[in-house]
């Protein structure tokens, strides 16, 4: 899994970036501090950089300049308010590898940062699997059998969820703060519907059930023994 550093210091767009890459298979460490954010570029952790052009403490321009100068060539991609040509093409010239104006797409962001690392030859896991199921991050679809399967949006996250965690017990109240974000009410039967629905497509008749109901405890994927 590719190892990425954001640097900036928006805590919303922040956030967005993180949830973004990590649908997209990467991992993500967020920094608001240009100082900061430059002592953890220079520490050679990580695979690429997603860098906000204006930061406080350093400036992106001189970040990504102390970067060449160490002769740390990751990829480094570039963001910014400011959409002015010259300033584009500043930031290039200083030593990045492309530059997104914001308003941005997170889509289009973790597509760009994707080819970057492929260019470089570290592009991210995009395929999940347990036993003959595997799930595409990218394209978001699963197959199981020779067989395409889609996948409604809460399915996607629940399977992902499910499947990077394979082989452990998920409860009831872990997998409804992954993949609904707020306390679990034990009342509810979301969880049971999508996982219902979700079931009855990856585990069709004649295949090995992937899918096990721990009675009192929660939820399992694991590849057939």
């Amino acid at each position: 899994m590719a190892k990425i550093l954001a640097i900036e210091d928006d805590a919303t767009t922040g956030k967005e970036i993180v949830a973004e890459l990590a649908h997209n298979g990467f991992e993500t460490e967020w920094v608001a501090d240009g100082r900061k954010g430059l002592d953890r570029a220079l520490s050679g952790d990580f695979d690429a950089v997603i860098l906000d052009r204006l930061l406080p403490g350093v400036d992106g321009l001189a970040i990504v300049t102390a970067l060449r100068a160490e002769g740390i060539d990751i990829p480094v991609l570039m963001i910014s308010a400011l959409s002015d040509v010259d300033e584009r093409i500043r930031g290039l010239r200083a030593g990045g590898d492309d530059y997104m104006t914001k308003p941005f797409a997170s889509e289009e962001l973790a597509a760009r940062l994707e080819v970057l690392l492929r260019r470089r030859g570290a592009a991210p896991r995009s395929t999940l699997t347990v036993g003959d199921l595997e799930l595409d991050l990218l394209s978001r679809l699963a197959h199981r059998a020779g067989a395409e399967i889609r996948l409604m949006p809460t399915e996607f996250k629940l399977l992902e969820f499910m499947m990077r965690n394979s082989g452990q017990v998920l409860t009831r109240t872990m997998i409804f703060e992954a993949i609904w974000g707020y306390h679990f009410d034990p009342g509810t039967n979301l969880i049971d519907v999508h996982l219902g629905r979700m079931r009855r497509k990856i585990d069709r008749p004649g295949l090995a059930p992937l899918i096990h109901t721990i009675r009192g405890s929660g939820y399992e994927i694991r590849a057939p023994e």
